[in-house]
């Protein structure tokens, strides 16, 4: 999981102040009126400035990825022409590690016998398809989306047309609350295993990787946990590089997840 940046409390505070402004401007001749103090703006304190620097990723992100789909014809280059049924069988066809019969998603390949030919079925995995212009070419990509038994999981797809074929430009696969299309992105909302949070991902369209590249991540209150206020801030003590104790007076700082981005 991508590192989350601390948000900027200055940033935050002054947007109070100025939305107080606004309130106490309601309803009187329009004079201005203070919002109070508000707390002076503290630089990032830059730490172990003689570390190395890594030269390659720990782990590797899934940063976007494409393919021409093989077996599948784009007829007038419209892809509202491309069967969505046939789409998803070709990937089976084309990942027997993944969707064989010790594959983990063996019993989607069973579920999509249940599919007619509009995608329809009461055991088809596949869900409605959307078209949408996620690349700015003005064409309409497809987005598919099919459920990955015997997993909790959902396949999350986007195909474009390029040269009379079609090309998927991005491929995820999460356990999904839902699902948001906003401009050049793809949004993916993921369950977070602690009551309350969720995760967001975006995807965006990148015209130099011509694909969705993950763009951001976000750790977000939901608001249906127990807990329906956000903490207060706590006072920690002010950073000073050096070795030797030294006494120094307590800051008012705060820390909250936020977005890596992908966006979200």
């Amino acid at each position: 999981m991508p590192s989350r940046r601390p948000l900027r409390s200055a940033v935050v505070a002054a947007a109070v102040a100025l939305l107080a402004v606004a309130v106490a401007g309601c309803g009187d001749s329009g004079g201005l009126r203070a919002a109070g103090a508000t707390p002076t703006a503290i630089s990032p304190a830059k730490l172990w400035p003689d570390l190395r620097p890594a030269a390659s990723p720990a782990w590797p992100y899934d940063e976007g990825s494409r393919h021409t789909v093989k077996g599948i014809t784009v007829p007038g280059d419209d892809i509202r022409a491309v069967d969505p049924v046939a789409v998803v069988r070709a990937e089976i066809a084309s990942d027997p590690a993944d969707y064989g019969s010790k594959g983990v998603y063996h019993e989607t390949v069973n579920r999509m016998k249940a599919c007619g030919a509009a995608g329809d079925g009461a055991d088809c995995p596949l869900l409605k398809p959307y078209y949408r212009d996620l690349t700015g070419d003005g064409r309409d990509e497809l987005t598919l989306g099919f459920r990955l038994y015997p997993t909790n999981q959902t396949a999350l797809r986007v195909y474009t047309v390029e040269k009379h074929r079609l090309v998927q430009v991005l491929d995820d696969n999460d356990a999904i609350i839902g699902v948001e299309l906003a401009g050049r992105a793809v949004i993916v909302r993921s369950p977070a295993g602690i009551t309350g949070y969720e995760y967001r991902t975006t995807w965006a369209w990148d015209p130099d990787r011509q694909a969705m590249v993950f763009s951001r991540d976000e750790f977000l209150r939901t608001g249906k946990g127990r807990h329906h206020r956000a903490p207060a801030p706590v006072p920690v003590p002010a950073l000073t590089p050096t070795s030797a104790p030294t006494t120094t007076t307590a800051t008012s700082a705060t820390s909250a997840p936020a977005s890596a981005p992908a966006g979200a």
